[in-house]
């Protein structure tokens, strides 16, 4: 797969911490991954591999210490600031553990917020939103705040907030790991209809094999390196 194919290219990412200190971490150590447009990608690891800091990497919240970050075939590796934050604001959209959601907006509000941030006009935004909450059967509950919302409600509106840019690539970290098993399969099922329905890469970090055995494919990162699992 070349670069113009990659939704997400990563080629020989290394990071370190603690650099030329007795107690310096090497957490990666030239890792590639390239992820296809419409292909959800697990990303499995034990506890402390570095998996977050590759997700944080791969959606320029962080900056490795060698190697490439490309998106749809554009490097991104060593372009301002300002330009990394656009392009996280427009082109990814990262979902968590937990929901993160303003406890003060409603779920159609929140979904609506990061558009106004794109300069979409509130009609538009809000339809859109209310669009998205639909997909997961929320809808009905887009006039709640995040308190009267259950667990599993909470995290479906969080999928919503971070599609509701249209990005090209989105990016999760253990997305159902608050949930019980019941709950934590039926929101995979919602979060992975989205992710077929709008047709962008996705990678997924869990630690559920059963959730990973149900991507397209599962990466495995240990000691720093990137292996098919």
């Amino acid at each position: 797969m070349s670069d113009a194919a990659a939704a997400l290219s990563l080629t020989g990412i290394t990071k370190a911490y603690n650099h030329g200190k007795p107690n310096e971490v090497s957490v990666l150590r030239g890792v590639d991954l390239e992820v296809a447009a419409g292909e959800v990608v697990a990303l499995v690891a034990p506890s402390g591999a570095g998996k977050s800091t590759l997700l944080h990497i791969a959606g320029l919240l962080d900056v490795a210490d060698s190697g490439t970050v490309s998106l749809a075939g554009q490097d991104f590796s060593k372009l301002s600031d300002r330009k990394r934050t656009a392009a996280r604001r427009q082109d990814i959209g990262f979902i968590y553990q937990f929901h993160h959601l303003l406890p003060e907006f409603t779920a159609l509000e929140n979904v609506a917020l990061p558009q106004y941030a794109n300069g979409v006009l509130a009609a538009e935004a809000q339809a859109r939103a209310l669009d998205l909450l639909s997909r997961v059967g929320v809808d009905g509950r887009a006039d709640h705040r995040p308190a009267a919302l259950s667990g599993g409600e909470q995290q479906r509106v969080a999928f919503c907030r971070a599609l509701a840019n249209e990005p090209r690539l989105l990016l999760a970290d253990e997305p159902t790991g608050n949930l019980d098993p019941g709950t934590s399969d039926q929101v995979f099922e919602a979060l992975m209809a989205l992710v077929r329905d709008t047709g962008l890469a996705a990678v997924i970090a869990t630690h559920n094999p059963e959730l990973a055995a149900r991507m397209d494919r599962i990466v495995r990162l240990d000691h720093g390196k990137l292996s098919a699992a």
